[in-house]
């Protein structure tokens, strides 16, 4: 059964007895193709949430609303039955697959095929459309009672607090949630360890495990060219082996692919079952496609609007030029003024956000960025220009995605990729029907398989995947391989590692640079804190092996004024406005001194940290622990960088910080916010009221 997009826009445009003779008949359609065609057809699925977004705007219909709640449950779309008014088979059954602990979620019935083979012990890989409520059954697996001790590998950190946020929310009060380093599980207490690769491969404390959940596991296949894909498959096998059942989830994957004999044993599903329908407009013949897509955006029926984009740059530049054309809300002036003050006026998103325009990509500051996706869903900010960070599994209320370039980056996004960004486009119970508009060719349909390193064979594994496996796990045939490259390099335990997840040619080409810098008398043989020239010593060798632009910087002198200006700053604030004052680039290009903060946290400490294995390897004495862990907190507390990542702007924390730790300085920050103090600018204590997810200050 297929009912074209022009046809259900002329079924939509009826009124009357027509409408209702023509609604009629596509029940019958329906009714009768759900007994002949496959039971995720995605044209026959599509006409039930189609139906309830006519049937919900039109009053004439509501005699229809109990016939369609027999087709959602014949579809297997219980979540679409109307228990106000459906018959007693179809409310039993809706009611029967409700769960109290998830809100009252109602479930569908492809989500009880997958729960029902977890809670049954089965390892599953399900592969699934975007819409089809994949975290959900995280959550049921973890009301269930039966798994006690969780980890659950994330792919940024955004990911990470949406669902420390749900999670917190729901299992607040019987699982201890552990998401940053410094936190440690309790001894048999029932945990949820949450984390990135780069951070669940060195706890400690994980122990025995009851389930692994690796969301958007098709990260775990090389051929995706993510550099954090080596890490990640070491951490994931790490957990497999301490783990009882593992979960992995993930987009539009057609199959995955092991090697015989493999050490674990899994079922896959893969499903086309989805919740919303999509109608895509094709622009691909327009003329001037920005003006175009200024059009469409300035649009409100296609609000809330993601617009898809290649970089940061570029997303960067297009809000910028939309905020010159228009204005699509008043309400976000607040924002744009906080944003001026505690980072720089030069600051293009200060005039974007002004006139109602967000933007999201990886460089921004985790706490703004986070903002910046609740403001969207909340309708502050009607329109938010994105990268491909925001397909990666954070949940949006986007009735409709426009995809404008068909890049990322510089190269061209393949079918798996524009389908993700696609299937953004729509939202169970608020927008039944999304809306994608493509400017650009899609890319050619082709089957997307994954194989990730830890499914294949040891021996013809990475090197560098190999070194970060525990020494009783590594193959006889693999010891040669390991002894040879600790050879070479001169390290061993930890450092040999370290030098894995840089990559072991690149820590091969440092090792060389060291060598050449000790034999020229250059100061990196030093313990403490550096001084100045000490600190561009050791920038000086690792820009040999990667630039500088890498960590957020031009040359080896920007990056060393850099990193000895956020050491000697007395504030995140007072940093971040004296890089405004001086900043003479292009408007777009500004935030790469986020990009340099981000570096400053995850890339710069472990390549100065290789440096000094290096150093220390020809024995000569050195020590830079005390200055990188002070580096990758920005010189500050550990707390305040922790609650950035929580939604909590340092810029508001670091100004009431004394000497308290986490949990004092949040209720210190929820007290002024509930408590409507002038310490706190109205928008400041909404901004911790929604990061906490507290109960609004009484007036």
């Amino acid at each position: 059964m297929h009912i074209s997009g022009e046809e259900w826009l002329s079924i939509s445009a009826l009124r009357g007895a027509a409408l209702k003779g023509k609604v009629f008949e596509v029940l019958q359609k329906a009714a009768s193709a759900v007994q002949t065609e496959a039971s995720d057809n995605p044209g026959v699925l599509e006409v039930v949430p189609r139906l309830a977004d006519i049937i919900s705007d039109r009053p004439e219909l509501i005699s229809f609303r109990e016939p369609l709640s027999s087709l959602a449950r014949a579809c297997g779309l219980w979540n679409y039955i109307d228990k106000d008014v459906a018959s007693e088979p179809d409310l039993l059954l809706a009611e029967a697959v409700t769960v109290p602990e998830l809100d009252g979620v109602t479930l569908h019935r492809e989500q009880i095929e997958a729960l029902n083979d977890l809670l049954a012990g089965r390892n599953l890989i399900l592969s699934a459309p975007t819409s089809f409520g994949k975290s959900l059954l995280v959550d049921a697996l973890l009301a269930s009672g039966k798994y006690l001790r969780v980890a659950i590998v994330l792919p940024t950190i955004a990911l990470l607090d949406e669902f420390r946020r749900r999670l917190r929310r729901r299992f607040g009060d019987r699982f201890f949630l552990i998401m940053h380093p410094g936190e440690e599980a309790p001894d048999g207490a029932p945990t949820i360890f949450l984390g990135a690769q780069e951070r669940l491969i060195h706890r400690s404390d994980l122990g025995k495990l009851d389930l692994t959940v690796v969301d958007e596991f098709y990260k775990l296949d090389p051929s995706r060219r993510d550099d954090r894909s080596i890490t990640l498959n070491a951490a994931v096998y790490k957990l497999l082996n301490r783990s009882k059942q593992f979960f992995f989830l993930g987009p539009n994957i057609d199959g995955v692919r092991f090697s015989e004999g493999g050490k674990w044993k899994f079922e896959f599903l893969r499903t086309r079952f989805s919740t919303v329908a999509v109608d895509t407009f094709d622009l691909r013949s327009t003329d001037n496609k920005e003006e175009r897509l200024l059009d469409e955006i300035g649009e409100e029926d296609n609000w809330p609007a993601l617009v898809f984009v290649s970089s940061p740059d570029r997303a960067n530049k297009i809000a910028n030029q939309a905020a010159e054309g228009m204005a699509v809300s008043d309400t976000a002036g607040k924002f744009s003024e906080w944003l001026a003050e505690n980072v720089g006026e030069k600051w293009s998103l200060v005039y974007t956000v002004k006139y109602g325009f967000g933007v999201h990509h990886g460089r921004l500051p985790r706490a703004i960025a986070s903002q910046m996706v609740r403001l969207f869903n909340e309708g502050t900010l009607p329109v938010l220009f994105c990268t491909s960070t925001l397909i990666e599994g954070v949940n949006t209320a986007a009735k409709t995605v426009l995809i404008f370039d068909k890049n990322i980056n510089k190269a061209p996004y393949d079918f798996f990729t524009y389908s993700n960004i696609k299937g953004r486009a729509g939202r169970l119970g608020q927008h039944h029907v999304g809306k994608v508009f493509l400017f650009n060719e899609t890319p050619a349909h082709e089957e997307m398989e994954v194989y990730p390193t830890l499914f294949g064979d040891e021996d013809a594994a990475p090197l560098d995947y190999v070194v970060q496996l525990d020494e009783q796990s590594i193959k006889a045939s693999t010891d040669n391989r390991l002894t040879s490259i600790r050879e070479i390099l001169g390290l061993d335990g930890a450092s040999l590692k370290l030098a894995a997840s840089l990559g072991l040619e690149s820590a091969q080409a440092l090792k060389a640079e060291v060598s050449k810098a000790l034999a020229q008398g250059a100061p990196i043989a030093w313990a403490g804190f550096p001084r100045y020239p000490e600190i561009k010593s050791i920038v000086s060798v690792v820009c040999k092996v990667r630039k500088a632009s890498e960590f957020g910087a031009y040359t080896v002198n920007s990056l060393t004024y850099l990193i000895n200006a956020l050491r000697k700053a007395r504030s995140m604030k007072a940093f971040l406005n004296e890089y405004d004052e001086n900043y003479i680039g292009q408007p777009e290009s500004y935030d790469n001194v986020f990009r340099f903060l981000r570096a400053c946290e995850y890339g710069l400490p472990q390549w100065f940290s290789l440096v000094e294995a290096f150093v220390r390897a020809s024995g000569r004495a050195a020590d830079y622990s005390a200055f990188v862990q002070s580096l990758s907190r920005w010189f500050k507390a550990e707390i305040l960088k922790n609650l950035d990542e929580e939604g909590i702007p340092i810029q508001i924390s670091e100004r009431f910080h004394v000497d308290e730790d986490k949990a004092t300085l949040t209720e210190k920050l929820a007290a002024l916010a509930q408590s409507q103090s002038d310490e706190l600018t109205p928008f400041e204590r909404d901004w911790i009221i929604s990061a906490l997810e507290l109960k609004s200050a009484v007036l």
